[in-house]
């Protein structure tokens, strides 16, 4: 009875997961069509909405030798940087969260908490001006900055910190070690999963970003991915087939890292629910 029922779930995820594929599959399927028929055989249904008559390389051969390339190298270095400044100071401030004692920790922790409540669209305009006034339009620190300081990402790390036993902290103090030293030399060895975690709230958050590059970078040679993406649809007509081409580059990096490190993501937030 037992294994029918994993067979019965097994079968229901493979399904959930084909339908969730298909909009995806779809998209590289028609970035491989001429223009006139991207659309002709989606209404009705058949054989040939996921199988073209015609294949063509066009598209992509367009794609990449145009400034797309660029975005994505944009997008690759921004992201990167991002991840390796981000878990910095994420774990440093999750660290002081958890493991210091000192009066108004709570709320420190309670804005941090409100500070990725509130959607980061909400106040992207206003910011943009600030950062124009500090001559950061058009740059890569403009670009890179909101994004290193991700409340979400010191929460998780916050919480993984918190089950990590006090007395290794204590015992390594009688022998001399500061809080620095406990920090890089116990606290960030054993905490890999929740670093994982958080280096790819990092990674989703900044490779997906759009709003915040438009409004900080319009220079087209600071565009990323998903602003180059945009730029397909002109005033009198759209690129499909690139667009859909570079829908789907843009999706595959984050698809094979997810999948690469799913597990530790998963472990990093089984930790997070029991821990005040």
């Amino acid at each position: 009875m037992r294994q029918k029922h994993t067979i019965s779930l097994l079968i229901i995820a493979v399904g959930a997961a084909a339908a969730a594929m298909l909009p995806l599959i779809w998209a590289a399927i028609s970035a491989l069509r001429p223009s006139a028929e991207i659309f002709r055989y989606l209404s009705p249904l058949s054989i040939h909405t996921f199988v073209p008559t015609e294949v063509t390389f066009q598209n992509l051969v367009a794609l990449w030798s145009g400034p797309f390339a660029r975005a994505m190298l944009n997008s690759a270095l921004v992201t990167a940087i991002t991840v390796a400044l981000g878990l910095v100071i994420c774990s440093m401030a999750a660290f002081a969260l958890a493991a210091l004692r000192y009066r108004g920790r709570g709320v420190v922790f309670a804005a941090m908490i409100i500070s990725f409540l509130i959607p980061f669209d909400s106040i992207a305009v206003p910011l943009a001006q600030v950062f124009r006034d500090f001559n950061l339009q058009n740059s890569y620190a403009g670009l890179i900055l909101p994004g290193i300081g991700n409340g979400l990402a010191v929460f998780l790390l916050r919480q993984f910190f918190l089950g990590i036993p006090r007395e290794l902290a204590e015992a390594a103090m009688v022998d001399g070690l500061g809080w620095f030293g406990i920090f890089t030399r116990i606290y960030v060895p054993l905490s890999k999963p929740a670093l994982i975690g958080a280096a790819l709230i990092l990674f989703v958050f900044q490779w997906q970003a759009y709003l915040w590059p438009l409004l900080i970078a319009p220079d087209p040679d600071y565009h990323v991915a998903s602003v180059a993406i945009a730029s397909f649809a002109g005033q009198y007509d759209v690129d499909y087939g690139q667009m859909f081409g570079g829908a789907v580059f843009t999706a595959l990096l984050p698809m094979a890292v997810l999948l690469v490190f799913q597990r530790y993501f998963i472990a990093s937030f089984a930790t997070t629910g029991s821990k005040d």
